[in-house]
């Protein structure tokens, strides 16, 4: 018998517990009242349960009705949605937007954007991966992302289209208790060679094997940023970390920049920039993250 709920009467039930009054119903749906208390009189025969109690002057929820109008708000909810994602399709907007994006990207940027998001493509479920190096290209390459935002990737495969976003300044920090920290002027790289450096672990084939800014024989590879943050803070290496995420350290005294030879003082700028493939370009969804991404670069340029 559930098999034989239909959408009109859930709608008909909810306008009815809503306005409080089989014939208010009835103005609403520009139906008789006749034809409202028929659906769901209907609906409580295919639930087997009564919804309205309709000895008083007006019709009252039932405990029974008060519990299932809560399913048919979800049931109707989720019916809607689907309607307005299938016409989201039809206007070319994607179903999903899959982005994978460079660990050293400022997640707070991300997540305004994501805000943002939301309100523009409320039906538009969004999928983010975290990856490193060239694994930030990988997911865009397999189709498993409609675009990246990617940094250290001096060379890419044929076939992808880069636009610039921002770029993030990476500073080489040590711990206050680290004894880089305490050293005088600009380090030498035979000093830096001494001490244990920091690295990002690579993923990815791209970029296996190639080295970014490693000037010491000793390392420790971490695979997560996090990771690599706590291990500085531990003193159990030096390394470089994005401004944003080492900027209350500095101030702190927790972290202490470190003056290195060949490294301009305040960082490097490390250009990030949106990765696609330029057979397979973002949809309506996708384009308008990317513009709202370039919309943070004077606040990360600074």
């Amino acid at each position: 018998m559930l098999d034989r709920i239909s959408l009109d009467q859930l709608r008909t039930f909810m306008a009815a517990a809503d306005e409080g009054s089989f014939s208010a119903a009835g103005r609403r749906l520009s139906r008789t009242q006749s034809a409202v208390s028929e659906a769901i009189g209907a609906l409580e025969m295919h639930l087997g349960v009564t919804l309205f109690d309709r000895s008083g002057r007006f019709p009252r929820l039932t405990s029974e009705g008060i519990v299932l109008l809560a399913d048919a708000r979800q049931v109707l909810s989720s019916v809607d949605g689907m309607k307005a994602r299938a016409k989201g399709m039809t206007a070319g907007i994607e179903p999903e937007l899959a982005v994978v994006i460079e660990a050293l990207f400022p997640i707070e940027a991300l997540a305004s954007a994501a805000r943002d998001f939301r309100l523009h493509f409320p039906m538009t479920p969004l999928r983010l991966y975290v990856e490193v190096l060239g694994a930030a290209v990988e997911p865009v390459l397999d189709g498993m992302a409609s675009f990246g935002i990617a940094g250290f990737v001096p060379e890419l495969p044929p076939g992808l289209v880069t636009e610039y976003l921002a770029s993030v300044r990476v500073l080489m920090v040590a711990a206050a208790s680290h004894p880089l920290a305490a050293w005088r002027g600009i380090i030498p790289k035979e000093e830096l060679a001494r001490h244990v450096q920091l690295v990002l672990t690579d993923r990815s084939k791209l970029t296996q094997g190639r080295e970014f800014a490693v000037m010491s024989t000793s390392t420790w590879r971490l695979a997560d940023l996090f990771a690599k943050h706590a291990f500085l803070l531990n003193g159990l290496g030096w390394g470089g970390m994005p401004r944003h995420t080492v900027e209350a350290d500095l101030k702190a005294g927790r972290l202490v920049e470190l003056e290195i030879e060949d490294v301009p003082a305040g960082g490097m700028a490390l250009a990030m920039s949106a990765v696609y493939r330029a057979a397979d370009p973002p949809g309506p969804a996708g384009r308008w993250m990317i513009e709202r991404l370039k919309g943070c670069r004077d606040n990360l340029n600074k």
